[in-house]
Order: C-alpha cells, then sequence, then structure tokens
C-alpha cells in the first residue's frame, strides 16, 4: 500500500475536506483538511475487489444472509484482540454515532444522566442532548500530559439520576490505551453507581507499537451491564459504508437492545456488510499493520515539530490518528491561538472545547493523511507560531 501518494479529496462530497472552508474559514484551494476523523488513504484492495464484485455483478437488493459478515468479525475480534464473541451478540447499526444513540434510546430514560469522562469525542455529548438526557461531564486528570481517571471525585459527583457511562476506549482524542488496571476501576465505579456501560472501542486496531489495547469485555463481572461497540470504518477509513457494530453478551441487555432495533425498523446497508467482511480478513489485518508504522512515523514527526515549540505539548499518542494539542502555555487567549492555525497556517483542526470540560486550551489534529503534507502542516505551524521560539 502507497500511503505516501496524495488522493485529491476536494469536490468528492469529503466532509473533510469540501466543508472545512465554510466551517473554518480555510481555503480550499491552500488548506490542509485535519479535523473530521477520516483518513486520506484508499482502503486495502481486498476491500476495493469486494466492492468491485458487487459492481461487476450489477444487482443491489436486498442484503440476507449474513454467516459469512458475523463469521468475519468473531474470526477479528479473537484473533486480534483476544475476545471470544458469539454472532448472536452482534447487532449491527447505521455506525458507531447512530450505536451510541441506540443504546442512549434502549436503556435510559429522558431525564437520566449520561456520565461522560471528558474531554471526549464531541458526537456523545450532542447525542445525549438531543435526546433530552443529561450530560454529566467528570473532567480527567491531566497528569504532566497523560489523562488519569479520579474515581474518588467523580463519585462525589454522582446523584443517583445517572444511568449510563459511555465509556471512549482507547481515548479520543486524548489517545491514551486505557490499562487493565484503570479499566477494572471502570467497571466497578459502574457497578457502585448501577450504570449500564457502553464501551466504545472504535480505535481499538489503531494503536501504536508498544501499546496493547484490552477490550472491556475481558474485564471479569461486568458482563451484565456491559455494552460493547466496535467497527471497521476506523480501522479501513472506510466510515462513509455508516456501519458498526453493538455487541451484547447479557440475554436482558440484549433483548431490550433487540426491540428498540425492531420498533425503530433499522438494517445495515449491503455494501457495509460486504466492505466489512472483505476487511476483516488476512489481508486486512496484513494492510493495518503496514498502517499502524505509517501512522506512527506521521506521529514522531508531527510530535517532535509541535514539542519543539515553546508553549505547546502534544499528548503522548498511544492511539489513534488524532493528536491532542494543549496550548495553555503559550500564555494566549484560544481566540488567538485558532486564528494562527486557521488564518496563518491554513490548517482546518476540532477546537478543544467542543469535547468538552478540560478540552479549553486545545485543538486536535488529524494525521493520518500522506507524509508530506503532515510535513507542510508542520512548517506552518513553525511559522504560525514563530515568535515563541
Amino acid at each position: 500500500m502507497n500511503f505516501d501518494e496524495i488522493i485529491d479529496r476536494q469536490g468528492t462530497h469529503s466532509s473533510k475536506w469540501d466543508k472545512m472552508e465554510p466551517i473554518y474559514g480555510v481555503p480550499a484551494n491552500t488548506g490542509i483538511a485535519m479535523w473530521v476523523a477520516d483518513m486520506d488513504f484508499r482502503p486495502p484492495a481486498v476491500v476495493q475487489d469486494a466492492l468491485q464484485s458487487m459492481l461487476d455483478h450489477g444487482i443491489y437488493g436486498y442484503f440476507g444472509d449474513d454467516r459469512e459478515y458475523l463469521n468475519a468479525i468473531q474470526w477479528w475480534m479473537d484473533n486480534r484482540h483476544g475476545w471470544k464473541i458469539d454472532p448472536e451478540w452482534v447487532f449491527t447499526t447505521h455506525g458507531l454515532v447512530n450505536g451510541t444513540a441506540m443504546c442512549v434510546d434502549a436503556f435510559t430514560n429522558p431525564g437520566d444522566g449520561v456520565v461522560l469522562f471528558t474531554p471526549v469525542y464531541h458526537a456523545f455529548a450532542r447525542i445525549i442532548t438531543a435526546s433530552g438526557r443529561k450530560v454529566v461531564e467528570c473532567e480527567m486528570v491531566n497528569n504532566n500530559g497523560r489523562y488519569e481517571l479520579d474515581f474518588e471525585a467523580y463519585d462525589a459527583q454522582m446523584n443517583g439520576d445517572e444511568s449510563m457511562l459511555v465509556f471512549c476506549s482507547p481515548h479520543n482524542p486524548g489517545g491514551r490505551v486505557w490499562t487493565k488496571a484503570e479499566l477494572e476501576q471502570v467497571a466497578a465505579f459502574a457497578k457502585r453507581h448501577d450504570l449500564v456501560l457502553v464501551s466504545d472501542e472504535i480505535h481499538h486496531d489503531l494503536t501504536m507499537p508498544g501499546c496493547h489495547h484490552t477490550p472491556m469485555a475481558l474485564i471479569d463481572g461486568i458482563e451484565d451491564r456491559l455494552v460493547m461497540m466496535t467497527a471497521t470504518t476506523k480501522t479501513f477509513n472506510i466510515a462513509g459504508c455508516h456501519s458498526g457494530n453493538v455487541i451484547i453478551a447479557d440475554q436482558k441487555l440484549r433483548s431490550i437492545f433487540a426491540q428498540r432495533m425492531a420498533a425503530m425498523g433499522l438494517s445495515p446497508n449491503s455494501f457495509g456488510l460486504v466492505m466489512a467482511t472483505a476487511a476483516y480478513s488476512q489481508q486486512g489485518a496484513a494492510w493495518v499493520d503496514e498502517l499502524v508504522i505509517y501512522l506512527d512515523g506521521n506521529r514522531k514527526m508531527f510530535d517532535a515539530t509541535i514539542n519543539a515549540i515553546p508553549g505547546l505539548e502534544s499528548m503522548p499518542l498511544e492511539s489513534t490518528y488524532l493528536a491532542w494539542v494543549d496550548f495553555k502555555n503559550t500564555g494566549m487567549k484560544q481566540s488567538e491561538v485558532t486564528s494562527r492555525i486557521e488564518k496563518t497556517a491554513k490548517i482546518a483542526a476540532n477546537h478543544g472545547a467542543s469535547f468538552g470540560k478540560g478540552g479549553e486550551s486545545f485543538m486536535r489534529f488529524n494525521i493520518a493523511t500522506p507524509r508530506t503534507r503532515v510535513e507542510e502542516a508542520c512548517a506552518r505551524l513553525r511559522d504560525a507560531f514563530k515568535d515563541l521560539q
């Protein structure tokens, strides 16, 4: 796979590139899109070949017999994550934002509190609020550039109205891969406060060399309240197929979720199922291994540049391809920081405040793009903050 190939995505209905100028004011012809969490790489050939086979056949009817698809998920989770699942546990949703919304709908009531460890993926709070539930923000501790969880403080925040915890593992935007001991603490917290624990593990395949992700499902004693969420979409850059999996081992929780799925008439599209089946394969696994090595190279380059600029700090990235950069030690107002990034450097990056409490001084940069583009972004950021150097 040639991850260095520059592929022009403008004019292709790309949210990341075609909405950069109207949202951020970053010019389409000279700007660099580093906001939306999709990659500027084509998926592996095995996925492209599966789609080509569909096109060659030329009939796009209703999808039937999903055994191959479910077997591929089962194989992937076992072989890549040491997690054995039963195909009967799997529900396919319209992506994991939809999966999160379905969990909120199925397992909570209007007015309930839903706990988030912030800063965290911004779609969670948006969904919770839109559904008439309350966002309960439990701010993480930033300990010398590493997020940690303070359960003593979180216990004190709970008032009994909370019914769910949505947990991001690995963490977006901080890039943390949680240790098994930390996951055990999360599980204990959910049990103490009788919370359904929804573990969003969409980035679980994208861990940097030397880092190991443990699925929450491997933590003892949590099965009766655990909902796992996984997808091929981030791993293989096929987010447009809007396909994700909600995996529920507990029969009671599974029955509740199945009822809501049936009531809403949800079913997956055939393109997503075909792409996922192809991706979860030996060929797909080899591609991911190459991808992670490439992303690690981008990470090292980007972090070296950022951390050499006085006042800027890039949080060590253990997973994902999303660099989380703190600007608080520049002494600048955040409006000045964003102006330099968007107007001077002409880079579109996510504003940290949108990720909740604790994110106010940060910006999130997507580094899953050809290395020459990362190099250019680094040069522009050095220039935009040259007065600090």
